[in-house]
């Protein structure tokens, strides 16, 4: 994944959707990271911030940069954020201002680094149907194609390769609608080579190799909005830029998925950073954001290493995959999540006026799919090649034919995206939440890994597919909590792929609380509507979590512990540790403490990072790296509400 850098209650005490009390002050508007930078300044040092506003920003603020000696490098009014070149000493007369929110760093960001068969998607490809003619009265056959066709997936990353053969759709054009460049070096080609691979598991063709790499969703267009330089190295503003431009522009272009195989260490929680609050307004918009988990599982001594999810995959809206390893293999019975993939729970954090820091704590990933050494689409004299030759998949020398090795949970991000522009063609009305959910239920938990690892398990198209061709297409905002969510019969809750039966986990992952229950498919569930997250549904206090009647329907129950999975349901395992640990702001999770089988790190802290390749060499230290104060219990709590 590349290195680049939001929960909602419903109506409680403290809503998580508004920016904390302890962030009022000057000192608690300004990110630690910055602030220390800020405290060792000597001289006229200067800094890029994202300055953050509550609205946007009165014009007295250009004369106030000028007066203060900066400059504005950018204006991104969808998401009400301003990218600025600063003295260090003026960045806390500017945080004074009542209309900033936050101000943090310009942080780097960087990349994070047999699929149809292997997750189920080439048995769910074709459905065929029998339509009555209303002139014959005779019964048609119709074939339905399930390969993402019109639904655009925007790929930010380091560009796309558009020549490349994986790319073209049968008449031979490309199927990457529109470029756009985010770095200053004014081009939108690939030339070093990992979003070109990204873009290829998502949405690469079958005209290769007899269709041997074809990606999950081979009929998606493509949006192409590269933030990453020729070295692979971005920053926080040219990802919020592309973000911006997603909102500006995703009509024009169906954009109804974004990729996110980038990054940022992730600091402030997720209520303040800038990434995790824009993909907010992104998800908000009916857009599925898909961010990668990063490749900070183990330290460089081989310990497992948990806390290490980057930003913007702590966010809640988010769906954060981590990197499963199938070992080259069509069956899943022996699948693992690699020892690279960084593990939860996220450890962004907040300071309150004492200078105490209460930790996000939230679950992720939220998913894992396959992301170990993975073929995909190789850009034309790209440098992650030049550098590895060893990479080369050896499929073809033609330089539009050629395919690579690479691993990391950059991998496993687009699997997902993929499958997401699937569900959406088989039903356009699908929200974001709902299709979190739909991934999260019929995921398969992988025997021996606990939740920190896996999230609710490993991705499953065929019966995520399965699952969205029978939901009503007819939701909206008038539907109430527990009308039918299906239009026909419960399916059989397993998945049968390369010979192999499993069954889905049935359940779905809540912040820091899980859920189960066959009500969470059978009925619809209040956050499941367009704007809602799924932990909406969650009343937390200092050490216990509620379901929120007024949000879901009385069957679906919540889980107590963090479980080390048997492999069959969601529920079912050996306890690894209390969700009572997650909750209390993370008092009781210290970092350096030792979690089960690993060391939890926080503080945004990175152990070393990249894009995967081979067999597990790391190239470059890249992967861009929030939840809040916690309400009261429901009470009498009467409607499900942000």
């Amino acid at each position: 994944m590349l290195a680049l850098i939001l929960i909602t209650p419903f109506g409680l005490a403290l809503s998580n959707r508004q920016p904390l009390a302890a962030t009022t002050s000057v000192r608690n508007k300004v990110s630690p990271d910055l602030a220390q930078k800020i405290k060792r300044s000597q001289g006229p040092a200067r800094t890029k911030v994202i300055v953050q506003f509550n609205q946007n920003p009165s014009g007295d603020l250009d004369s106030l940069v000028t007066n203060l000696g900066g400059r504005t490098t950018r204006k991104l009014s969808h998401l009400r954020i301003r990218v600025l070149d600063l003295p260090l000493n003026a960045i806390e007369a500017l945080a004074a201002r009542s209309d900033v929110r936050f101000v943090s760093p310009d942080r780097p960001a960087r990349a994070y680094g047999h699929l149809e068969t292997t997750t189920g998607a080439s048995a769910v490809r074709t459905e065929t149907s029998s339509v009555l003619d209303g002139l014959s009265g005779e019964l048609i056959t119709a074939t339905t194609v399930f390969d993402g066709n019109g639904v655009g997936i925007a790929i930010v990353d380091s560009g796309i390769d558009t020549q490349h053969t994986a790319f073209k759709n049968d008449l031979g054009f490309s199927r990457v609608t529109t470029s756009q460049d985010f770095t200053g070096e004014n081009r939108t080609d690939d030339p070093y080579g990992h979003g070109t691979h990204v873009a290829s598991i998502a949405a690469g063709n079958d005209q290769i190799a007899s269709g041997a790499y074809t990606g999950i969703a081979p009929g998606a267009n493509l949006i192409n909005l590269r933030i990453l330089d020729s070295q692979g190295a971005g920053t926080t503003s040219s990802l919020l830029a592309a973000l911006d431009w997603v909102l500006t522009f995703r009509a024009l272009h169906n954009i109804r998925v974004v990729n996110l195989s980038v990054g940022t260490s992730a600091v402030d929680s997720y209520l303040n950073d800038p990434i995790c609050q824009a993909v907010r307004r992104v998800t908000d918009a009916g857009v599925v954001v898909v961010a990668a988990a990063g490749n900070n599982g183990r330290s460089a001594n081989g310990e497992k290493i948990y806390g290490q999810i980057h930003a913007p995959g702590n966010e809640p809206s988010a769906i954060t995959v981590g990197a499963a390893n199938t070992f080259g293999t069509d069956v899943r019975n022996e699948d693992i999540v690699t020892t690279y993939s960084s593990r939860g729970p996220t450890r962004s954090f907040w300071t309150d006026g004492s200078d105490v820091r209460h930790y996000d704590n939230l679950i992720k990933p939220d998913i894992v799919a396959p992301g170990n050494k993975i073929v995909g689409a190789a850009a034309s004299n790209n440098s992650l090649l030049a550098a590895h030759p060893e990479l080369d998949a050896g499929v073809s020398t033609w330089p539009t034919h050629r395919m690579m090795y690479l691993s990391g949970s950059s991998m496993a991000t687009p699997i997902a995206a993929g499958t997401a522009a699937l569900l959406l063609q088989a039903n356009s009305n699908l929200s974001p939440s709902l299709i979190k959910a739909l991934l999260m239920y019929t995921a398969q938990p992988l025997s021996g890994m606990n939740m920190l690892e896996q999230g609710a398990g490993q991705l499953n198209v065929n019966g995520a597919l399965t699952l969205a061709r029978l939901v009503r297409t007819d939701l909206s905002s008038s539907t109430t909590l527990g009308e039918p969510l299906l239009t026909g019969d419960v399916p059989a809750q397993q998945s049968t792929i390369s010979g192999g039966t499993f069954f889905w986990g049935r359940g779905i992952i809540l912040n820091r609380a899980y859920a189960m229950n066959i009500e969470l498919i059978t009925k619809y569930q209040e956050v499941y509507a367009h704007g809602f997250l799924l932990g909406d549904g969650v009343g937390e206090a200092s050490n216990d979590q509620a379901i929120n009647p007024t949000c879901f329907t009385t069957g679906v129950m919540l889980g107590s512990n963090v479980l080390i999975s048997s492999g069959e349901t969601l529920n079912d395992g050996v306890i690894f540790l209390s969700l009572s640990l997650l909750l209390g702001d993370g008092l009781m999770l210290s970092d350096g403490l030792l979690v089960g089988d690993g060391i939890l790190v926080g503080d945004g802290i990175m152990v070393g990072d990249g894009v995967m390749v081979g067999d597990g060499v790391m190239v470059g230290d890249g992967v861009m790296v929030g939840d809040s104060s916690l309400g009261s219990l429901f009470g009498d709590s009467t409607s499900c509400m942000h």
